[in-house]
């Protein structure tokens, strides 16, 4: 036995054991386990996001909004993010029809995959412990856990992230260039799923071929040529086509100032997340919500828990929560994702120590040094945006996180003979004893006797890894499963919480509410379901009461299209209530959706409001195209007011909705259409919700 503090040399690549007979049974139950997980009670969070689920419907019925990624299936707008997460979950309502699990089963599959393809990736180089580890851990990951059953496009760029990373160490392997080449690709449709964002991943994995890759430096070099020009191909067909397209007979391009999918991946899904400089989005003066946003003062603090919605620490250095070294460990984002972030770091270092004598080609180095790059690239990245910043955008790191836990203790677990390791395994389930103990003592009433028992586990597993009598024969499994415990007690918890919780709405974040965070399960920090100041807005004008065709009354409530109006209207603005809001969809009442409904085949719209959120909602009651004045800030200049007049004097819209309060900017076209709509039409309120019949 190996005693002393010194470096066990390693020469050579440590071949996985055999397979055995239990490893195909342990990875089913693993993957039946993570699709049960996923898919249990999936119904619940209805539309989820509705954003997307309005995207999803238009795709499902108009292949041309399918292609665009258009909002309504009469192609007013698209989302501001490509197509790709989309075309899945479209083609599964397309089959399926229109209902909650038909758009919501892809995602969750997306995760068992993602699960899989972790487990075959790590296993093939550490063999079926190392990579049923890393499956179990990613499975359990809070916020991914969340993103798996949920409608927004992370689900998709998580498992395309995974699949570029395999591709990357085939190539390692064995040299070929085809593997490199596939890498491209898996990077060229991950952009197509959410743009730069899986740029991120593209030093880690260039840099570790550059260094492990078996042919000379001239080859290598060469072979990331090819993957970039595999990755420019499979991302750039569609970026081509949008752009070439003739922008008269094409949607506007969401979240874009003049209508450019360029300008929209350079700037507001760009390098406007990095430096804060979003033209449209609610960063004060970047125009559009601003103002608004500025003007608000202290309402979003009252209503999320702190600030704004969106992350960081209450009092934090910006709209979207403080920058920093410590930002994945704060309150908003630390029980996403923080809960073995410290155990990833130390055995990342233990790691590439224990294989630093290891020939430059070594497939596990190359592991650890790819899965490092990731967390390290992509968490600096995540804690210094200035930018759009929320909670959920921690998922990209899960992955990686994951991966380093899994290859990193199964390492150190094979040199546990020696005692530098031991060391190292101890610090290690101490760290994440103490990160649990913080994590769980900010929820003070969720399951509060758990941080005291995963620390009681952390300290005797700690101190059985020292004593090398401890860590042989069966004993060793106890010390297994109570390291195991230490681990996973925390974000299991956390998982079973956020499975057992509807979660609607543009901003989510797993797990219990959490003192001093921003967000949560519905869209301003509460339950789904719970509008609280999304009623607020709204002022009583005493108009006269002309009826609808339906017998619905008019003239009830106008401080709904005031809102939309004057920049403000209040909390309302960003919560929802039967109008929407801006972070949360519309819920029409039957009477409103009947009265949508009626003649709906004679008009291109049945119905405008502002923003993609307020007109979610009454698309997906009606499942006929609802305008989204403004897109999803209500910022954007589409229609202008011009169009509008013009569709409304061709008969191609049947009603405008007021209250959702969408674009919060005073100066826009959607003030400008509101302003109009007020000034020549007559209101009428259905269902506690303001509207204007513009054929009358």
């Amino acid at each position: 036995m190996t005693t002393t503090l010194e470096q066990p040399k390693v020469d050579a690549a440590e071949p996985p054991p055999a397979r055995r007979r239990w490893e195909p049974w342990a990875l089913a139950a693993l993957l039946v386990g993570t699709a049960v997980a996923y898919i249990w009670g999936l119904g619940a969070s209805g539309w989820a996001n509705s954003f997307y689920a309005a995207a999803v419907q238009a795709g499902s019925e108009s292949w041309k909004a399918f292609f665009f990624g258009s909002s309504d299936a009469a192609n007013s707008i698209t989302v501001d993010k490509p197509p790709m997460s989309l075309w899945l979950m479209a083609l599964s309502v397309r089959v399926f029809g229109l209902s909650s699990w038909a758009m919501l089963v892809p995602q969750a599959l997306l995760g068992v995959g993602s699960v899989a393809l972790l487990y075959a990736t790590v296993k093939r180089w550490f063999g079926a412990p190392a990579g049923l580890l890393a499956g179990l851990v990613l499975s359990l990951t809070p916020i991914a856990v969340l993103m798996f059953r949920f409608n927004n496009p992370d689900a998709l760029l998580v498992l395309l992230m995974i699949a570029s990373v395999w591709a990357m160490l085939r190539a390692v392997e064995d040299g070929r260039t085809r593997w490199m080449v596939l890498t491209g690709v898996f990077v060229g449709l991950g952009f197509l799923t959410k743009q730069l964002q899986v740029m991120l991943v593209v030093p880690p994995l260039a840099l570790t071929y550059l260094v492990a890759g078996p042919l000379k430096f001239g080859k290598r070099l060469a072979q990331c040529f090819a993957a970039l020009g595999a990755m420019i191909v499979s991302a750039g067909w569609w970026l081509l086509s949008v752009e070439l397209w003739p922008a008269s007979s094409r949607p506007w391009i969401g979240g874009s100032q003049n209508n450019s999918i360029l300008e929209l991946t350079l700037g507001y899904n760009g390098l406007g997340r990095l430096n804060g400089e979003e033209t449209g989005s609610v960063t004060p003066g970047g125009g559009g919500r601003g103002d608004a946003a500025a003007a608000m003062g202290g309402a979003g603090d009252a209503m999320a828990g702190g600030g704004f919605p969106g992350g960081g620490a209450p009092g934090g250095g910006g709209m979207w929560g403080s920058t920093g070294i410590t930002r994945m460990f704060e309150a908003a984002q630390g029980g996403q994702i923080a809960w073995l972030i410290p155990a990833a770091l130390i055995l990342l270092a233990a790691g590439l120590a224990l294989r630093g004598r290891a020939p430059r080609v070594d497939t596990q180095r190359a592991s650890f040094l790819v899965w490092g790059l990731w967390l390290l690239v992509t968490g600096l990245t995540f804690s210094f945006m200035a930018g759009i910043f929320h909670a959920y955008y921690t998922v990209a790191l899960a992955p990686a996180v994951a991966a380093l836990v899994a290859i990193g203790s199964v390492t150190l677990w094979r040199r546990r003979d020696t005692l530098w390791v031991r060391a190292v395994l101890a610090v290690t389930l101490l760290a994440t004893a103490a990160m649990s103990w913080v994590l769980l003592g900010r929820s003070a009433s969720f399951v509060p006797w758990l941080k005291w028992a995963v620390v009681v586990f952390g300290v005797v597993a700690a101190v059985a890894v020292l004593i090398p009598a401890l860590t042989r024969g069966r004993i060793a499994a106890v010390v297994t499963l109570a390291a195991l415990f230490t681990g996973l007690a925390g974000p299991t918890a956390y998982a079973v919480d956020t499975i057992a919780t509807p979660h609607t709405g543009s901003i989510v974040s797993a797990g219990p509410n959490v003192e001093g965070a921003r967000g949560g399960p519905g869209a301003m920090g509460g339950p789904a379901g719970v509008d609280g100041a999304g009623r607020m807005g709204g002022r009583t004008d005493g108009a006269a009461a002309p009826t609808l065709p339906g017998g619905a009354v008019a003239g009830a409530t106008d401080g709904a299209a005031a809102g939309a109006t004057d920049g403000m209207g209040g909390m309302g603005a960003m919560g929802g209530g039967a109008a929407g809001g801006l972070l949360s969809g519309s819920d029409p009442g039957a009477e409103l959706v009947a009265l949508l409904e009626q003649d709906s085949g004679n008009y291109t719209w049945v119905a405008a409001a502002i923003g993609s959120n307020s007109a979610s909602g009454y698309q997906l009651a009606t499942e006929d195209p609802v305008m989204p004045i403004g897109g999803f800030n209500g910022s954007d200049p589409s229609p202008t007011l011009e169009q509008f007049q013009q569709y409304v004097a061709d008969g191609k819209i049947h009603y405008f909705i007021a209250g959702g309060r969408g674009g919060m900017g005073g100066d826009g076209t959607a003030s400008e259409i509101s302003t109009w709509v007020q000034e020549n039409f007559t209101a009428a309120t259905v269902d506690g919700v303001t509207l204007y019949d513009l054929t009358s």
